[in-house]
């Protein structure tokens, strides 16, 4: 059985052609411009081979209920271009074969409960730390799924007592994604994640902000690990200060399970995974 997946970001979208079982035998990574040029090299690439079915991880919001008119849509972006994109239509009329869609976190959710650091367990939650900031759950070996796809970046947070940047995101300014996001970081410090030092305190004023967010989480979903990826959790310094902050906001309410948080198992390719297990579940 020959798969497609697709992860399709703000900056870049990675196809590739796997198997199953969760093997990636080849991928491609594409900049992200305008919907007709960017599907038009995806399109490109999937001409030659023969898959049978496609699975889709795509940037949010983008309506993720088959019941509704705005499925498979591009939602309110502030991504040039892209907003009210049919994403799903567009493809299908394009590539003739089945779609399954979904976001890229909640891809990423179920390609580390499929094949990584989640594997054997029925709860999870995969949280992206980057250009934005989103979080895919499992839960009962399900993909968590409302009105909509969870928002889970936009958390409403205490701010750090020693930090006065105002916030970041267009909407809410000071929520998760707005004080921890990685232009959030920039704007604050003036420089990127990767550039900044790291033994500066600043780590642990992010570090604040995301243990906040995971004992919500921890409280409204109890997933049974947690997976950090993305950008800004490539700084390793990040994990401890996390589970320190973590243990303390918690005040032992709750016993957490041992090695609770994590890095991802699978990498960079997380969410391409987890695209293969959308297309897998579209032709079972």
């Amino acid at each position: 059985m020959k798969l497609g997946a697709i992860e399709g970001g703000g900056t870049k979208f990675v196809c590739g052609i796997g198997s199953a079982d969760g093997h990636i035998i080849d991928s491609i990574s594409i900049p992200t411009t305008t919907p007709e040029q960017t599907l038009g090299h995806v399109m490109q690439y999937f001409a030659p081979h023969n898959v049978q079915s496609i699975g889709f991880g795509s940037f949010g919001p983008v309506g993720t209920d088959s019941n509704k008119a705005n499925y498979g849509r591009i939602l309110n972006t502030p991504k040039p271009h892209w907003s009210g994109f049919p994403m799903l239509s567009y493809l299908k009329t394009q590539l003739h074969v089945p779609i399954a869609i979904d976001t890229d976190v909640n891809a990423a959710a179920l390609g580390e409960a499929t094949w990584g650091a989640a594997a054997g367990l029925d709860s999870c939650m995969y949280m992206t730390v980057g250009t934005g900031i989103g979080a895919g759950a499992i839960m009962k070996g399900k993909i968590v799924q409302g009105f909509s796809h969870s928002e889970m970046g936009h958390l409403l947070i205490r701010r750090h007592p020693d930090d006065h940047f105002p916030g970041a995101c267009p909407f809410h300014g000071d929520c998760l994604e707005g004080m921890a996001a990685g232009p959030a970081l920039e704007k604050r410090y003036g420089k990127k994640a990767a550039l900044l030092d790291k033994e500066d305190k600043l780590w642990e004023i992010e570090a604040y902000y995301l243990a906040q967010a995971l004992v919500n989480i921890a409280f409204v979903l109890s997933p049974k690990k947690v997976i950090l990826g993305g950008g800004v959790m490539k700084q390793a310094q990040l994990f401890p200060y996390i589970r320190e902050h973590v243990k303390q906001l918690m005040q032992s309410y709750l016993e957490l399970p041992e090695d609770w948080i994590v890095a991802p198992k699978l990498g960079e390719f997380s969410a391409l995974k987890g695209a293969l297990a959308l297309a897998r579940a579209k032709i079972e």
